[in-house]
C-alpha cells in the first residue's frame, strides 16, 4: 500500500518539475504543435532525491519502527531507479509516436540514446559544459528535431549521420531531412555548410527552366598518372557513382526569376571540385554560348584548386579560361558575375574565380590562393586566424560584397536589371 501511494505522489506530478520540460506529460496533446526541452541541470538528477529525503523523514515514517530502515532504505532507491526507468519510457515512447522513427533509433534493449546522454551528462557535469536537446515537432508529416551537443560527442555524431549533419563551426547537430529546405544553413549558428552543385542550380533557377549543356564530356588519363593508391580512371568512376555526375561542374542555361541566364555550379563533392581539362573545357565552352546568345554568366566557385592528377594540362585552363572571359566582357560588353564559396581556393581564385564584373561571397567563406598550412610549412610563418575568411577579405577589397543564401536570387536579379537584362515577357517565353 505504501508503495503505491509513494509512486502516484512522484509520477502524478507535472514531468515539468521532476527534468525540466517546459510541458507536462499530462498536458500534450496530439493536436497542438507541443516543444520541450530536456536541459542539463542538475536538478534532474538531484531532484529525485529530494523526493525521497523528505518522504522518508516525514511524519508518516516517523511513526516506523527501527526495524523497518534498512527495508526503506533499499526501497528508496529501487523507486528511484524505476522514477528513471519511468522518464526514460515516457520520454521514447512519446518521440516515438510523434516523430514516426523507429524505435531501435531512440532506444535498445537496455538504455536509450535520449536518457544516456542526459544521465552521463548529469553524472560528468563537472567535466563537460551544458548541453541542451530540444525536440520540436509538428501536426503534418513532417517532423525537426534538432540536437545540440558538445564537440566531444563525434562518435553519438557518426552513428546518428543517416539523421543528423554536423555543423563545421558549432559542432551542432541539424536533421537532414530538413537541412536542403533551409538551404544548408545550420540552424544554430547560421554557418553556410556546403551545398551540392545541383541543390544551388535548384535553389538559383526558376522550375521548369534548366537545361544542362555538355553533360557528355569525360575527363581521360591524359598524362597516365600513376598512383599506388588508386587509378585516376577508377577514382573518376568512383566519384562518378557517387555523386551522380560526369565532372567537377555543372554548367547549362535558365531562368532567374524570368531573366534568361547561363551558369556554371562547381562541386566539391567530386574530387574537391579539382579543375581539370573537362572542367576547364566545360566553362569556356558556356561562356563562349553566353557570348554568342548575348546572356549573362554566372559562375559559382567551389574548389581546391587545379587537378594534379591532370598536370600542366590543367595548368592551362586558367589562361583558357580568362581567354574568353576577356572576350566575353571586353569584347561583348556582357555582364559576369562571380560567386565565391567556401572554398575557393588555388587555380579557381587565381582565374575566372576572381575576374568577375562583380564579386559575391557567402558569408564565412574560406577564399585563399595556398591553404594555411602551405603558407605556414614553405615560408615558416604563422598565418593569422581569419585571414582567409570572407569577411576579412571584404574589409581588404577583395570582392565587392557578402551575400547569404536567402536573399541571393532577389541579389542577382536586381543586378541583373541594372545591367539592362529583364525578365522575359509572355510572348517571348511561348
Amino acid at each position: 500500500m505504501e508503495k503505491w501511494w509513494f509512486n502516484s505522489m512522484l509520477f502524478n506530478r507535472e514531468l515539468e518539475y521532476g527534468c525540466g520540460l517546459t510541458k507536462s506529460m499530462d498536458s500534450f496533446d496530439p493536436i497542438e504543435n507541443p516543444i520541450f526541452e530536456i536541459d542539463n541541470d542538475h536538478s534532474f538528477l538531484s531532484e529525485p532525491e529530494s523526493y525521497f529525503y523528505s518522504y522518508k523523514n516525514s511524519s508518516y515514517l516517523n511513526n516506523v519502527s527501527k526495524s523497518d530502515e534498512t527495508h526503506y532504505d533499499r526501497y528508496m532507491y529501487d523507486t528511484k531507479y524505476t522514477w528513471n526507468n519511468h522518464i526514460n519510457s515516457c520520454v521514447d515512447s512519446y518521440l516515438r509516436s510523434q516523430t514516426g522513427i523507429d524505435s531501435s533509433i531512440l532506444s535498445d534493449s537496455d538504455n536509450s540514446y535520449i536518457y544516456g546522454s542526459i544521465c552521463s551528462a548529469g553524472r560528468n557535469s563537472s567535466e563537460s559544459e551544458s548541453s541542451s536537446i530540444s525536440i520540436i515537432t509538428s501536426n503534418t508529416n513532417d517532423s525537426a528535431l534538432t540536437i545540440t551537443e558538445g564537440s566531444n560527442d563525434l562518435d553519438e555524431t557518426q552513428k546518428y549521420s543517416h539523421l543528423w549533419v554536423q555543423c563545421e563551426n558549432c559542432y551542432g547537430l541539424n536533421y537532414k531531412k530538413f537541412l536542403k529546405s533551409k538551404m544548408n544553413i545550420c540552424e544554430q549558428c547560421g554557418y553556410h555548410l556546403k551545398m551540392s552543385s545541383s541543390d544551388r542550380i535548384e535553389l538559383s533557377i526558376d522550375p521548369s527552366t534548366w537545361n544542362p549543356m555538355y553533360e557528355d564530356m569525360v575527363s581521360l588519363d591524359p598524362i597516365e598518372f600513376h598512383s599506388e593508391e588508386e587509378p585516376y580512371k577508377d577514382r573518376i568512376d568512383s566519384y562518378q557513382r557517387k555523386t551522380g555526375l560526369t565532372e567537377a561542374v555543372q554548367t547549362g542555361t535558365g531562368q532567374l526569376n524570368g531573366i534568361p541566364v547561363s551558369i556554371g555550379v562547381m562541386d566539391f563533392q567530386f574530387m574537391g571540385g579539382s579543375m581539370g581539362s573537362v572542367v576547364g573545357e566545360k566553362i569556356t565552352r558556356l561562356i563562349e554560348y553566353a557570348a554568342n546568345q548575348f546572356l549573362p554568366l554566372i559562375l559559382v566557385c567551389a574548389s581546391g584548386g587545379a587537378r594534379m592528377q591532370e598536370g600542366s594540362l590543367s595548368l592551362m585552363q586558367m589562361a583558357k579560361i580568362s581567354s574568353a572571359l576577356y572576350d566575353y566582357q571586353a569584347n561583348k560588353k556582357l555582364f559576369y558575375v562571380s560567386i565565391l564559396t567556401s572554398p575557393t581556393t588555388g587555380g579557381v581564385t587565381a582565374s575566372f574565380g576572381m575576374l568577375g564584373d562583380i564579386i559575391i561571397a557567402e558569408p564565412n567563406a574560406y577564399i585563399a590562393f595556398a591553404g594555411k598550412r602551405v603558407i605556414e610549412q614553405t615560408l615558416n610563418k604563422t598565418v593569422p586566424e581569419g585571414s582567409q575568411a570572407a569577411e576579412y577579405l571584404f574589409h581588404k577589397g577583395l570582392f565587392d560584397s557578402i551575400v547569404p543564401r536567402n536573399p541571393l536570387k532577389g541579389v542577382l536579379s536586381e543586378l541583373f536589371q541594372l545591367h539592362t537584362f529583364f525578365p522575359l515577357t509572355q510572348n517571348e517565353i511561348k
